[in-house]
């Protein structure tokens, strides 16, 4: 088969409906916006959420705590991944690399344990990966 014979599927495309082209083709008079209302004006466009008047479900459902609009969400790698990565002494680990979605940066956390004196660069660590890091001789860079 080349690309030259390819063809379009019988059916699979049709001509747009032309509406407001008289009461004989369907789609004349309102041109299928009904009568009235907000629907039926020119440059009518509802906001996401809008539900034709009804109480919209994010007024509707019960909300609780606080929610903190600038919370900053972590991707988080462990010591323990870290050392499976089975890097040479002295090695200079930059963690956002390993990551696929890195979100509002990487943290480092303590699971695990790490044997090789390595420069691990992410942008938080917990206190326990700290200590296990400088415990071996390592250093945790804060980019």
């Amino acid at each position: 088969m080349k690309l030259s014979e390819l063809k379009i599927p019988e059916g699979s495309r049709s001509n747009s409906m032309r509406v407001g082209r008289g009461l004989g083709c369907g789609k004349g008079k309102t041109s299928g916006r009904g009568q009235k209302g907000a629907g039926a004006r020119s440059g009518a466009a509802t906001r996401p959420g809008f539900e034709g008047g009804q109480n919209p479900l994010y007024r509707r459902i019960p909300k609780r705590g606080f929610k903190n609009v600038n919370r900053k969400e972590f991707a988080v790698i462990n010591l323990d991944q870290i050392e499976k990565l089975g890097l040479g002494e002295g090695s200079e680990v930059d963690c956002a690399l390993f990551m696929k979605d890195t979100k509002n940066g990487v943290k480092v956390l303590g699971d695990g344990e790490i044997s090789v004196k390595l420069t691990i660069i992410a942008d938080a660590f917990s206190k326990s990966a700290v200590e296990k890091i400088e415990k071996v001789g390592g250093t945790a860079k804060v980019r």
